[in-house]
């Protein structure tokens, strides 16, 4: 007999995107501060390793799953693709380019990210059934990468005197699909019903895939933590306690209760919330353009939120794969 769980209410869903809005708007900047004085893949194999294991501490004192072979297996293949390839070359590149550019870069993750979750669904002859993205779906996604283009589009001509780092740029867009890849693959597959559960496993194997990554980038060599500044280390300890234990975990949790298309909207308000955040902290300028674009963005949001649109992705996902077998106690 099929035992369905108590949906969660709007007010917990909205407070979950907020949360994935503002945290994630602001860690593009703490990267960029934290990378000045630390090794890119040290210091989030490091960040990883430290709050997932604090997590997994958490949840094993609470007796709320022990994990089984396979679902660590599953977590360890998510947590490589978003977290190695998705996170860790986001530091590295933001070791050249300047956030707000990574920013715009990342976002052509959502189109990625919804085209997967249909392509997935079709090799399982369920597109019609389930995640096809509609025509108000691509309005929305379009609407989104038009405002940010507006938002930061003037400042890349002129954020340097020098081109971008072409590496750097390819790094980011190798990150959005290595991203959304994992961020598909953690949807379907068999990863534990308990959320936090998830976000430890992945966070504890992705931060071993990063430091092998930075055993082979040679972030080991020379390095010295008396030559990491202050401004560097509460940067990376923000990432930790914020970044990482609030934002990511919450960021799982909205993969298993919304949709693709609609989590992924976070990469449209994070640009804006760090614009707010340098006018706020930094006061820096905010003109027409920006407020212009804001407001395109934020309709592109509304689109994508609100459209009911077809059955959830849920409808299709049991004729993709046996149901989720349950986490042991």
């Amino acid at each position: 007999m099929k035992h369905a769980s108590a949906a969660p209410s709007r007010s917990a869903v909205a407070l979950g995107f907020a949360a994935i809005y503002v945290i994630w708007g602001s860690t593009y900047l703490g990267i960029r501060i934290a990378v000045e004085t630390l090794p890119p893949f040290l210091m989030a194999g490091v960040r990883f390793l430290i709050a997932g294991a604090l997590l997994f501490a958490w949840v094993r004192w609470k007796h709320r799953a022990r994990p089984t072979a396979r679902q660590w297996r599953d977590n360890a293949i998510a947590g490589g693709l978003m977290l190695l390839g998705g996170n860790g070359l986001v530091a590295w590149a933001e070791q050249e380019i300047p956030s707000g550019i990574a920013t715009l870069i990342i976002s052509i993750g959502p189109v990625f990210m919804v085209l997967f979750d249909w392509l997935v669904l079709a090799v399982g002859r369920d597109a019609e059934r389930g995640a096809r993205p509609t025509g108000a779906t691509f309005l929305g996604l379009a609407l989104g990468f038009i405002g940010l283009a507006l938002l930061v589009g003037p400042d890349i001509a002129g954020a340097s005197a020098t081109p971008l780092d072409a590496w750097r740029v390819a790094g980011l867009v190798v990150a959005c699909v290595a991203w959304s890849l994992g961020s598909i693959f953690m949807r379907y597959a068999r990863s534990p019903a308990e959320p936090l559960t998830g976000s430890a496993l992945q966070m504890l194997t992705g931060g071993g895939w990063l430091m092998l990554a930075a055993a082979w980038h040679g972030d080991f060599n020379g390095f010295e933590f008396a030559a990491v500044s202050g401004r560097s280390f509460a940067a990376w300890l923000y990432l930790i306690g914020v970044g990482s234990l609030v934002g990511f975990t919450t960021y799982v949790w909205l993969m298993k209760v919304s949709t693709p298309a609609r989590v992924s909207t976070y990469a449209y308000v994070n640009p804006i919330v760090a614009v707010l955040l340098g006018w706020l902290i930094l006061n820096e300028t905010v003109g027409p353009r920006m407020i212009v674009a804001s407001a395109v963005i934020v309709a592109g949001v509304a689109i994508i939120t609100l459209q009911r649109g077809r059955p959830k992705v849920a409808t299709a996902l049991s004729q993709v794969q046996p149901p989720m077998e349950p986490a042991k106690r």
